[in-house]
């Protein structure tokens, strides 16, 4: 799968790159950057050790929608407000300092 960027696009990639923290961001744009320069699948998911189907995930997600942050720890609640209030409540309200009292 190849990647292309116009000089524009890879240069402000790569400022983004310098400031990007979270390494797994850092990755996704080191595997678009990579195959922009003409890197195989192969090649890249060798220096990013990373596993082929990741990198290819990571330039699919791209291609479609520019994405570069991975969606982590948002999932949507089974409760409804009213359950979820109730449950904060009482779990502020007891504390069980025994394994014995939660059994």
């Amino acid at each position: 799968m190849k990647i292309t960027l116009s000089s524009k696009d890879k240069k402000a990639l790569e400022l983004h790159h310098s400031k990007v923290r979270d390494v797994r961001e850092s990755d996704r744009i080191k595997a678009v950057l990579l195959s922009s320069e003409n890197w195989s699948v192969s090649q890249i998911s060798q220096a990013l050790r990373k596993h082929e189907t990741t990198i290819l995930r990571h330039l699919r997600d791209f291609q479609k929608t520019q994405k570069l942050k991975p969606e982590n720890g948002v999932s949507k609640s089974y409760l409804s407000s009213e359950q979820t209030d109730e449950l904060t409540g009482y779990l502020l309200g007891i504390t069980y300092v025994h394994v014995h009292h939660i059994v």
